[in-house]
């Protein structure tokens, strides 16, 4: 009795988190952003106060740090990315033309056979084809608007979500430590332990995976401009901020490269080669070398779990959803595997009533 009445408050707990973000979504942005912020400069400001610096001191020092590395950034690369885009929105008809040749042309029968019939020999126009591809483009960025109310509330992002990273990190061990208070005593150290667990889980992914999203980001964007690829990077970008979900980014670049160097070179098949290797060279190393030694096995999220948390909380709740996907993943995996050594350990599954 004693573990079905906890698995109905947890599951009731869960029902509520879920009706909470469903009504509070619009507005959670700037404070969730925040809370990131917080969490991943924490460890920085644990550094600097054992080094004698206050917490004040280290927060203002670590977060003013931040925001102006990450503002002259986006005055680096926002102009040139925001080019890139429009000229790609600009190019998109031209280069379905080139590609609807390629494939209609009789002297290469063996493209049309390697992509099929469906893509140009639908019987559609290639405005039909540029306008769905460009409306489906809509209807995702759009829903992550409506739904995040990313660009409606960016002021308050800009405006709120530093002022809550500060006073976050400020005030992160005594806020822990509230909350640890909060908890009954007969079950402080089972919370501990899983929030333990639920804490290394998820700062081992976001440190990991943010570490594998830069540099396949950048790999992309500097092999792929060199190698005279138009909007090179622009695509190394975004490949590189989707590849937080594993392979996805990759598998883009590959998609978005390929298309735009037959495009570009066709029929130089030299150039097209050297920019299909400069991907498939990324994948490899993503899958080989980087993931294993920069994320691990031990971390206990599974790719097909993580996309799939990814997907329902973009879908559902929109920016913010992507933002809590993956520390919800992580808890709930961590939570997951907790509930099933209890119930292994119970007597509903052994059949032994306990002494």
């Amino acid at each position: 009795m004693r573990f079905e009445r906890n698995i109905v408050f947890w599951i009731a707990a869960l029902a509520i988190l879920i009706g909470l973000l469903w009504l509070l979504s619009p507005i959670l942005l700037p404070f969730v952003l925040g809370i990131a912020i917080a969490y991943a400069l924490d460890p920085l400001a644990h550094r600097l106060t054992k080094r004698g610096m206050s917490r004040l001191v280290a927060a203002l020092v670590i977060l003013g740090g931040f925001v102006t590395a990450l503002t002259l950034l986006v005055l680096l690369i926002a102009p040139v990315l925001a080019q890139q885009f429009s000229a790609f929105i600009d190019n998109a008809p031209a280069y379905t033309l080139r590609l609807q040749a390629m494939v209609s042309d009789p002297a290469h029968p063996w493209i049309k056979r390697v992509i099929g019939d469906n893509l140009f020999g639908s019987g559609k126009s290639v405005g039909d084809l540029t306008n769905q591809a460009m409306g489906y483009l809509t209807a995702v960025l759009a829903s992550l608007w409506t739904k995040g109310q990313a660009l409606i509330s960016i002021l308050s992002v800009v405006i709120i979500t530093p002022v809550v990273a500060f006073y976050l990190i400020c005030d992160w061990d005594r806020m822990i430590t509230s909350i640890d208070h909060l908890v009954p005593l007969t079950q402080r150290e089972t919370v501990r332990r899983l929030g333990r667990e639920i804490d290394a889980t998820i700062s081992a992914y976001v440190h990991g995976q943010s570490s594998v999203c830069l540099i396949l980001g950048s790999y992309y964007a500097a092999g792929l401009t060199l190698a005279g690829l138009s909007f090179g990077l622009l695509i190394g970008v975004i490949s590189g901020l989707i590849s937080f979900a594993p392979y996805v980014g990759s598998l883009t670049a590959l998609v978005l490269s390929l298309a735009v160097a037959l495009a570009q070179f066709f029929p130089d098949w030299g150039r097209i080669a050297i920019v299909a290797g400069i991907v498939v060279f990324g994948q490899f190393m993503e899958g080989n070398v980087l993931a294993p030694k920069l994320v691990g096995k031990s971390v206990g999220l599974h790719p097909v779990w993580l996309m799939f948390a990814l997907f329902t909380f973009g879908y559902l709740f929109g920016f913010v959803g992507l933002l809590l996907a993956v520390p919800l993943a992580a808890a709930s995996g961590v939570l997951i595997r907790f509930a099933l050594a209890r119930y292994l350990a119970s007597p509903l599954y052994t059949g032994n009533r306990p002494p």
